[in-house]
């Protein structure tokens, strides 16, 4: 999903899988707005739902590789403590549970967030450190405001690019006292142009067990998705069995990456996820998710508030 996810995309899936989602994953990004995305969130509860957000705090719809505005450093000099305040005051408004992130994909070169970028005068390692600091300097605003119905999730690729010992995810980790999920994003081919797909268990057994040996915290896939070719269904098939076969015990949850989009740089061509624009993908969904009775579709009464410490 994205951040112009509209309440038409979510029922189209729905109809598609025959289940509605646990959650909804959308994108906050701050270069359109740093306010509360109430009236999102607000939809995707009445569904529902639960609305997951994932905190883009860029500068510019180009992602910048070294943002000038929301660098790691003025995130932890309290630049931006007028505007986090107000975002945990509404969001301890709206009352009910959510699910919010930042640093999506932090040991990915491609988010301004990679210690690549927030060095200073210093050092990789301080950069990484920069990171772990502006996330719990985040969360630590979201306590102060009384926002206890949030869940903050730690996003990794399973893959540390660059590949470098102080680049690997878990030297970002701000730690079990502030994170409540840990998650990942999995995918297959993601662009036409790609000559081919790593299985998902492949790359799950990977980096969970990276993530075990990190944390005893929950486990989301956070993304996972492949394009509309001819292997698109089979290796979700096989992803899914895995999933709901409880390969990985910590997993509790997974979101499809349900989107159209033109991002091949060599062919110009759309990568499409879409559940409901394949007829083979549709009715693998259907058997994982809506014959799965482990699946849930109303996750807001199971999802307690957490109360202040």
């Amino acid at each position: 999903m994205g951040g112009d996810i509209t309440p038409d995309d979510v029922r189209s899936y729905q109809r598609a899988v025959g289940k509605q989602p646990a959650w909804v994953y959308f994108w906050n990004n701050w270069y359109e707005s740093p306010a509360f995305p109430y009236r999102t969130a607000s939809w995707i509860r009445s569904n529902g739902s639960v609305p997951y957000i994932r905190m883009m705090l860029l500068s510019s719809a180009k992602i910048p590789r070294t943002d000038p505005v929301y660098s790691l450093q003025n995130i932890i000099d309290g630049t931006f403590d007028p505007l986090l305040r107000n975002w945990m005051q509404d969001a301890r408004r709206f009352g009910t549970p959510l699910i919010a992130e930042y640093g999506v994909e932090v040991n990915g070169w491609w988010f301004p967030w990679n210690g690549l970028y927030n060095r200073g005068q210093g050092t990789y390692e301080d950069s990484v450190a920069r990171f772990r600091e502006a996330y719990r300097h985040i969360i630590r605003i979201a306590r102060a405001e009384g926002a206890y119905n949030v869940r903050w999730v730690f996003h990794v690729d399973p893959w540390d690019e660059p590949v470098e010992d102080w680049n690997k995810f878990e030297n970002y980790y701000p730690g079990d006292e502030w994170i409540d999920w840990v998650g990942v994003s999995v995918y297959g081919r993601q662009l036409p142009s790609d000559e081919n797909a790593v299985s998902f268990r492949y790359q799950m057994d990977w980096v969970y067990e990276r993530l075990r040996r990190l944390t005893d915290k929950p486990v989301i896939v956070c993304e996972f998705g492949a394009i509309d070719d001819r292997h698109q269904a089979a290796w979700t098939e096989a992803a899914l069995l895995d999933l709901v076969g409880g390969r990985w015990p910590k997993v509790i949850g997974f979101s499809w990456w349900n989107a159209a989009f033109r991002n091949d740089p060599v062919t110009g061509r759309w990568s499409n996820m879409r559940v409901q624009d394949s007829p083979a993908l549709c009715a693998v969904f259907r058997k994982y998710v809506r014959r799965n009775r482990a699946v849930i579709s109303h996750p807001i009464s199971r999802l307690v508030i957490q109360k202040e410490p």
